[in-house]
């Protein structure tokens, strides 16, 4: 695993931009907290670079602030 370093307010995290989450406007790169990719942190977006992203129980990612969005995998109505 190849990973980038990314300064954010909460310190360095480390970017697997291989591996990732499609999005509506880019992919949603998965992060680490450390070098070894062992500690998963969260997503990076692809469109804006920020990791100011939420993701709710049914796995939807949402930028923050460029509204990048990753639907669920699995949708159910009942959930509406």
């Amino acid at each position: 695993m190849n990973l980038e370093v990314v300064e954010t307010a909460a310190g360095d995290i480390y970017v697997d931009r291989a591996d990732g989450e499609r999005g509506s406007k880019a992919p949603f790169f998965h992060t680490y907290a450390d070098e070894a990719g062992e500690t998963r942190w969260g997503y990076l977006c692809g469109n804006c670079e920020t990791v100011n992203n939420a993701m709710d129980s049914m796995g939807r990612i949402e930028c923050n602030e460029c509204g990048n969005i990753r639907k669920p995998e699995e949708w159910d109505a009942a959930h509406e």
